[in-house]
């Protein structure tokens, strides 16, 4: 068992390093919801594996339309899976877990969601409102102990995260409870460069 955890941290680190090469540093991202703009910066070096795989989804227009649908205050808000009316968007590419790479969840800070599964993240990503440091790795990641992978960080518009996880929630659907009453789309998620 040791032996398999040691081989896939290798290959990780392998592709990792490729990877490095081949995702811009610190693109920007511009988020326009119906509560106001945000602005990102990734991280392309220390989670060269999940910005690719955003960047490809950004560019696609997959998150287009798509809503934040939970959202916790004094916890996080959390979009990029669901239409209005809570209907799953597919996407089939998982992406390897990169927690442990030296970024924390703490306020202002982005993150991808995924299952018990450490290695299940998709498009689903998920905004710290607080300081968040139980969901980084516990250990070191060949023990097992995996933590959610932080890939960029709010620039601008933080304001408008503590708005949206501000907004009244409730149950809806196969969720018990955290859904925005009033749907929070994102109207458009595309590369920002300043001006």
């Amino acid at each position: 068992m040791k032996k398999t955890m040691l081989a896939l941290f290798l290959g990780l680190s392998c592709s990792l390093a490729f990877a490095a090469d081949q995702v811009p540093a610190h693109p920007y991202i511009e988020i326009v919801t119906t509560e106001g703009t945000v602005i990102l910066e990734l991280d392309g070096r220390q989670a060269p594996l999940t910005v690719g795989r955003f960047l490809e989804l950004v560019d696609s227009g997959y998150y287009d339309g798509l809503i934040f649908h939970r959202v916790i205050p004094g916890f996080m808000a959390q979009a990029g899976g669901y239409t209005p009316g809570l209907k799953p968007k597919a996407t089939d590419d998982t992406i390897p877990n990169e927690s442990g790479n030296g970024l924390s969840n703490v306020r202002g800070t982005i993150a991808m969601a995924r299952s018990n599964d450490p290695h299940s993240a998709k498009s689903e990503f998920f905004i710290n409102v607080a300081d968040n440091s139980r969901l980084d790795p516990r250990k070191s990641m060949t023990s097992g102990k995996w933590g959610y992978t932080v890939f960029g960080f709010v620039i601008q518009g933080m304001e408008v995260v503590d708005k949206i996880v501000a907004v009244q929630t409730g149950p809806q659907g196969k969720f018990e409870s955290d859904v925005p009453v009033v749907p929070i789309v994102i109207k458009k998620m595309s590369r920002y460069t300043f001006e």
